[in-house]
């Protein structure tokens, strides 16, 4: 029984020997071969792989892929006019050379970022300062990123390489700073109220001028229709004289005594009306004494 035991420990030391010896490579990773803290080998190829076991040799895992590292400084940098800007952007680098890397950076990604996001920075600072905040915004912003990317390969590359390639630079956004941006928009709306302020003066310039107009065209309407009005009373008055006249020509004593009528009607019009006259003497009641039959032209 403790035969079996002893060969089952075994077995057990043995496998957990031989697993400390495997490792499995991924293909988004470089496998870094350490012995006793220096670097023995780096794996490339992904696979199974062998080595000795702790403490003679370890292995650590470094990404191969594309990273990205995005902008997290928010401070200002100064263009060539000394307007102060803020600006994003991002990097698209990897690690080529995880032996380099290693010894000239550290150990892993985060190390690499951390570096790079210094150096990219600072040459973001040195070409802004060259340029001015119109070019940061036209076409010569290709220009920048282009050699702001030279600079950053030729930091990497230098005497002591980083054993990294940085594929791509890219701005995102350029901006004024808080302080600018608030003093623009104040300008804009005081700008654009000043103009709405105007159109609004001229609106009323243009209302006044229509209702002038209008006005106008108004008394003009009114004065020749009175003139018209006028001119048609005009010819009906003169119209009715005309048949008057004819029609009291053909008998002038009807047409007295009617028009003695039409004159009785018209002062005695209202039951409170009072006329002091002496009937005797006075031409105005002749119709009546006469008892219609020849009356005296009316006196007016």
């Amino acid at each position: 029984m403790n035969r079996i035991g002893l060969i089952f420990s075994s077995l057990l030391v043995l496998l957990a020997l031989a697993s400390s010896t495997l490792f499995v490579v991924d293909q988004r990773q470089f496998g870094v071969v350490y012995a006793l803290g220096q670097i023995k080998d780096v794996i490339t190829e992904p696979g199974l792989n062998f080595k000795l076991p702790p403490p003679f040799q370890n292995v650590s895992y470094i990404d191969k892929r594309l990273l990205t590292l995005d902008s997290t400084d928010a401070e200002p940098m100064l263009t060539a006019e000394k307007q102060r800007v803020v600006i994003d952007w991002y990097v698209r680098w990897r690690i080529t050379e995880p032996s380099e890397y290693i010894r000239n950076v550290g150990l892993n990604e985060g190390a690499g970022a951390s570096q790079l996001n210094r150096v990219v920075r600072n040459a973001f600072q040195e070409e802004i300062n060259k340029r001015t905040v119109k070019e940061l915004l036209s076409l010569k912003r290709e220009a920048l990123m282009a050699d702001v990317k030279a600079e950053v390969l030729d930091k990497v590359r230098g005497s002591k390489p980083w054993g990294v390639d940085v594929v791509d630079v890219r701005i995102t956004r350029v901006d004024y700073v808080e302080a600018i941006t608030e003093s623009v928009y104040r300008r804009m709306e005081a700008e654009r109220k000043r103009v709405a302020n105007e159109l609004r003066s001229t609106g009323a310039a243009e209302g006044e001028k229509i209702r002038a107009d209008a006005d106008r065209q108004r008394e003009i309407t009114i004065a020749n229709a009175y003139r018209d009005a006028q001119k048609i009373k005009g010819e009906g008055d003169a119209e009715a004289a005309r048949i008057y006249a004819e029609s009291f020509g053909k008998d002038p004593q009807f047409a007295q005594f009617y028009r003695s009528l039409e004159a009785y009607k018209s002062t005695f019009a209202n039951k409170s009306d009072v006329m002091v006259l002496d009937p005797n003497g006075s031409e105005f009641f002749k119709t009546f004494r006469n008892g219609g039959g020849s009356a005296p032209a009316v006196k007016k």
